[in-house]
């Protein structure tokens, strides 16, 4: 005996593959624009408090909201509204106004769009 120790191949890359699956995390590739990098650095700072870390699934307050518009979210995130003929997801006015974000709202909703996942809204 050499002392090695030796990891069977097929659990290792299972294992190899689910940590590369959970890497991506973006459905083009893992890779987003510096503006949608912008807007994954305030997702995470100010929306997961009630949205779920992953855009496209509800959170334990707020709705998915992978594919926000930007009207969208200048209606909502700016003015606690909704723009003119949007069906809101839920019946709730739970979400506060956030004004200070509206120079950063164009950053958001690049990251909103480019997270979003094919037949998740």
């Amino acid at each position: 005996m050499t002392g090695r120790i030796r990891i069977p191949k097929a659990p290792a890359l299972a294992a190899i593959a689910a940590a590369a699956v959970l890497l991506q995390g973006c459905s083009n590739g893992g890779e987003l624009s510096a503006s949608a990098e912008r807007g994954r650095k305030i997702y995470q700072n100010v929306c997961i408090a009630c949205h779920n870390n992953d855009p496209n699934r509800d959170g334990t307050i707020g709705p998915a909201n992978a594919g926000s518009s930007l009207a969208l979210l200048e209606a909502k995130v700016i003015h606690g509204t909704y723009p003119p003929g949007y069906t809101p997801k839920r019946e709730t006015h739970a979400m506060p106004v956030f004004a200070y974000l509206e120079k950063d709202l164009p950053d958001l909703a690049a990251y909103l769009d480019e997270v979003q996942q094919p037949g998740a809204r």
